[in-house]
């Protein structure tokens, strides 16, 4: 085995993606792969930012162009040879600034790295063919939705299964399309420290390429980065947050001097939000079941100069006991979902979710919204949200807790909201937001309640 070479974007990839099949998550192992080389030069950084997520999303366009390439079939490879495989066929396939020959040449040189230096020759022949070849590979066509969803989308068959159950084909196909591409990179400006054009004069001052978000004021998008790092990170001034995930925080609206509960509030974005809409003047108990990620929202808290904000760790799934009836003014329930909204930040939700997830999560999802209800007050309001597009995990959740809670409204945000934001609206009166329609926005889903 040679030397491995830890700062290598190839290297790291592997590394990190053997993780990710041993049941990581993929955001963190990269920031940690990333903070553990701080010398990493930065196009391999980016490099290996890529690999990794792109990999991630479309590992069934891979599958499907190797599996007309490979002597063996895929499913009889090892899982490291087929991880290598996809390596040298993400670059092959989805990077033009990268040689072909050098694909291929570099692709191999990992396999000795790793230590899989017995099958370099079934590496080399399989990429050399798909590098001779890739021009002929016959995609599926739209006109052959499924197989498109699947094999050019790279959504599993379940997934694929769901997006033409639930939408148009015509739209089946149009998000599929949004998930398999790169999420912007969204920060949401900390209006307690500073404000949007301050921020923007002082990432191009860096050499960073940015602009306004459409729906939010306090919203940036950044378009392309410099080698520094953003400006104000150590001081506050920004979150990382989607603009969809910003949306949050004005849908609830909470009022200076207002009890709030964020049930399920860890890491804190949407918490830090409801802070600094309210200039600090609310006062705010944050929930989450791990105390580890309790952690994150004091820190995250700490770092924005927001104040009001007390943490407890609880599981939502058990009465909150210690809890008075009637004493928040406003509740939000961010509650645990598929994620299947942010398929593109957590590509490998793509390949672990399952459809029995999906049924587990909406039962979860009533069981929060059963424990917090009675402890919203008389003429309170209830804000339930989540990041995903099934129809079990947002429609039938609504109809479900109406009916099993008379005392509740469901109100129509389309005579509440900006009119900039009805199109953000449905015909029912919540609030759905799509990548492909809504300027790349994740797919969010929200539903605010009254309590008569």
């Amino acid at each position: 085995m040679r030397d491995p070479k830890p700062e290598d974007a190839r290297y790291g990839a592997f590394n990190i993606l053997q993780r990710v099949e041993q049941g990581g998550y993929a955001d963190r192992l990269l920031d940690s792969y990333l903070n553990r080389h701080p010398t990493m030069d930065t196009r391999e950084r980016g490099l290996l930012t890529e690999l990794v997520y792109g990999i991630l999303r479309l590992r069934g366009r891979l599958d499907f162009a190797l599996s007309l390439f490979s002597r063996q079939k895929l499913q009889r490879l090892e899982a490291d040879a087929l991880l290598l495989l996809r390596l040298g066929a993400y670059q092959l396939l989805e990077l033009d600034r990268i040689p072909p020959h050098a694909a291929v040449h570099a692709t191999v040189e990992l396999a000795h790295q790793v230590g899989m230096g017995r099958i370099s020759g079934l590496v080399n022949g399989t990429l050399r063919t798909l590098q001779r070849e890739r021009d002929t590979i016959a995609w599926p066509t739209p006109d052959n939705l499924r197989a498109y969803l699947q094999h050019v989308c790279s959504l599993p068959n379940w997934l694929a299964k769901e997006l033409l159950r639930q939408f148009p084909n015509i739209e089946s196909q149009a998000l599929a399309e949004a998930l398999t591409e790169a999420a912007p990179q969204t920060l949401r400006v900390n209006t307690l420290k500073t404000d949007r054009e301050s921020l923007l004069a002082a990432l191009a001052e860096a050499g960073h390429l940015a602009r306004p978000c459409r729906y939010l004021s306090e919203g940036v998008i950044l378009e392309k980065r410099a080698a520094q790092i953003l400006p104000g990170d150590r001081d506050g001034w920004y979150q990382v947050q989607d603009e969809a995930s910003m949306l949050i925080a004005h849908l609830l609206d909470t009022q200076p001097g207002e009890k709030v509960l964020d049930a399920c509030a860890a890491p804190g974005g949407k918490t830090t939000h409801i802070a600094a809409l309210t200039n600090n003047q609310a006062h705010i108990l944050a929930l989450d079941k791990h105390s580890r990620r309790v952690e994150l929202i004091n820190q995250g808290a700490e770092r924005l100069g927001c104040q009001g904000i007390e943490t407890h760790t609880w599981d939502l799934t058990e009465v909150p006991g210690f809890l008075e009836h009637e004493s928040f003014d406003r509740i939000l329930v961010d509650a645990p979902c598929s994620g299947l909204g942010v398929l593109r930040r957590n590509p490998e939700s793509r390949w672990s979710r399952q459809p029995a997830d999906i049924k587990e999560l909406a039962a979860l999802q009533q069981t929060i919204l059963g424990q917090t209800a009675p402890l919203l007050r008389p003429g309170g309001h209830l804000l339930y949200s989540v990041c995903t597009f099934t129809t079990a995990e947002t429609d039938i959740v609504v109809k479900k807790f109406l009916s099993s809670h008379p005392d509740f409204v469901q109100e129509d945000l389309r005579t509440l909201l900006p009119t900039e934001w009805t199109e953000l609206t449905t015909d029912t009166g919540s609030v759905r937001t799509l990548p492909h329609h809504h300027n790349g926005m994740d797919a969010f889903f929200a539903v605010r309640f009254v309590k008569n």
